[in-house]
């Protein structure tokens, strides 16, 4: 394809001391393998000059096995941030969850850290503004006041002096439309809630919660939280026909080793990818650059042919020896080649999707055996107490 971009950049950042610099760099590399998938060489390499751990990935822009260019759009992206996300949680480290507010362009970004934006500063005047008035007109009337300019329409905009153009209220933010700020002046704005999760989680240990113990109205909910999650754990262990604790000690044991054999499984794939497309790019350089060689053997001022190519002499060099390194000693058959590569992909994507549910399956019985755990702890330790 056309266009002259050799290379594409991933910063994956950590939050401050949640992990190590090793850890860090495992989990890039999980990352840059399963994006990339062994067809496009990469260099990773992990900072720690900024204060938080973070990586760089820096991977070429065309696919070695298919020799085609990696395409860099809105779904490519997201597939990398889901993957990302998914292997920090399964570390145990903090994603960055979306919020509510609009994602800002690098000059607001700036701006608003230089405390020069003018939607931070319109933010401020807003919250400024709100215990002050007693509806929104007399809102509009105190912002007019303090020097900004309000347009009515569909949205309502404000201008601050000096400033170039309007600002919908609308872009600050769900709390900031002429709704929500109607409902702040009257007192009774709520921030819309997530839908509860129906999933089951895991109990919260009551009587080692500082939270717990500093707020009463933590400590009803997390008690009704706990009931919730005991009466999904009983309906869990009902519907999978678990009648005792060594039967889900069992269960829980045999689904652990099914998940560790399909990780095994898909590492396995994942390393015979990434060897098959090192292996398709020595060919390919091989077949591409044999005629120079060739043009290179009968050369009569073999010295000077070898300067004016060297470059393209040595890479046709270290790929030769690596294919003869795996035991090749004529070039192989790339038809051949390219449908093992495939068939292996197709199977790769099968262990990925059975690894998913292994594992899957497994955090779920571990959330299922802690909360068994935790019941029978706390009723072990009361009876222990009314023994006393």
């Amino acid at each position: 394809q056309k266009g002259n971009n050799l290379a594409h950049h991933l910063i994956q950042s950590f939050a401050p001391g949640e992990t190590t610099p090793e850890q860090a760099h495992e989990i890039g590399r999980q990352l840059a393998d399963e994006v990339l998938q062994g067809k496009y060489p990469y260099v990773l390499t992990t900072h720690i000059d900024k204060g938080h751990v973070h990586n760089h990935i820096i991977f070429c822009a065309v696919d070695m096995v298919n020799q085609r260019k990696y395409v860099s759009n809105r779904q490519s992206y997201a597939y990398i941030r889901r993957t990302s996300d998914r292997l920090c949680k399964e570390y145990g480290l903090s994603v960055v969850m979306p919020g509510q507010d609009r994602g800002k362009s690098y000059a607001e970004w700036d701006a608003h850290r230089k405390g020069t934006s003018w939607k931070a500063k319109l933010k401020a005047a807003i919250d400024a503004a709100i215990p002050q008035v007693k509806d929104f007109d007399d809102f509009l009337r105190l912002l007019r006041e303090q020097g900004y300019e309000v347009k009515r329409g569909k949205y309502v905009s404000f201008r601050a002096p000096g400033q170039e153009r309007f600002t919908r209220c609308k872009t600050l933010g769900e709390a900031y439309t002429e709704e929500a700020i109607t409902e702040h002046i009257k007192g009774r704005f709520a921030e819309r809630k997530p839908k509860e999760n129906r999933k089951i989680s895991l109990r919260i240990d009551l009587e080692n919660s500082i939270k717990a113990q500093q707020s009463a109205g933590y400590e009803k909910w997390a008690k009704l939280h706990n009931l919730k999650q005991a009466a999904r754990t009983l309906n869990f262990l009902t519907e999978h026909e678990i009648d005792s604790y060594p039967d889900l000690e069992s269960r829980v044991a045999e689904i652990t080793a099914v998940s560790a054999e399909a990780a095994a499984a898909l590492k396995a794939a994942e390393r015979r990818l990434a060897e098959m497309a090192v292996l398709i790019k020595d060919f390919t350089t091989c077949k591409e650059l044999r005629p120079l060689v060739q043009e290179y053997q009968r050369a009569a001022d073999k010295k000077q042919f070898r300067r004016k190519h060297e470059g393209s002499l040595i890479l046709y060099e270290a790929a030769a020896k690596a294919l003869k390194e795996q035991g090749f000693q004529k070039l192989p058959d790339l038809y051949a080649l390219k449908a093992e590569y495939k068939q292996l992909a197709e199977q790769k994507d099968q262990l990925q999707r059975q690894y998913t549910e292994a594992k899957r399956q497994m955090q779920e019985y571990g959330i299922i055996k802690q909360n068994v755990d935790g019941v029978l702890f706390s009723n072990h330790r009361q009876e222990r107490d009314k023994t006393l």
